[in-house]
């Protein structure tokens, strides 16, 4: 019988612009993995303060908007107390506050119960850090 919980850190090269990348092959292949056909859970956790994990559609335009929308919201410009790194930067620990750098998704039979639609996406706004961990956990 496999372990209740299990746990794996996939690294992502996320570059050196705002980008989204997506993640959902990485889980569906550890969730198959771990739950071996359980019910249970699928925790996605990014240990930065400067990313965050967002359940959205890739591919038509929506995580160029979502950037666009947090370009909008958290512009890269003076304003902000947070002043190391590239010129901005302080809006980039503001992002967690929006895009919060964690989500917990359904596993049902062994799989990742996603909508039609959905995947399960890095959303990484910092330019100064190219290089970002998100820890995968099955509880099952």
């Amino acid at each position: 019988m496999p372990d209740a919980f299990s746990t794996r850190v996939v690294h992502v090269a996320s570059g050196s612009s705002e980008t989204v990348v997506d993640l959902t092959r990485d889980c569906a292949a550890f969730v198959r993995e771990a739950a071996d056909g359980r019910d249970g859970l699928l925790n996605v956790f990014v240990p930065h303060a400067t990313a965050g994990v967002a359940i959205i559609e890739t591919g038509s335009g929506s995580d160029d908007d979502l950037l666009a929308t947090l370009h909008t919201l958290l512009p890269a410009d003076g304003r902000w107390q947070h002043r190391h790194g590239s010129p901005g930067h302080g809006r980039d620990h503001v992002l967690p506050a929006l895009v919060p750098p964690h989500a917990t998704l359904p596993v049902i039979g062994g799989r990742l119960e996603l909508g039609t639609w959905q995947s399960v996406c890095l959303v990484d706004t910092n330019r100064d850090n190219p290089d970002r961990q998100v820890r995968l956990s099955f509880l099952g």
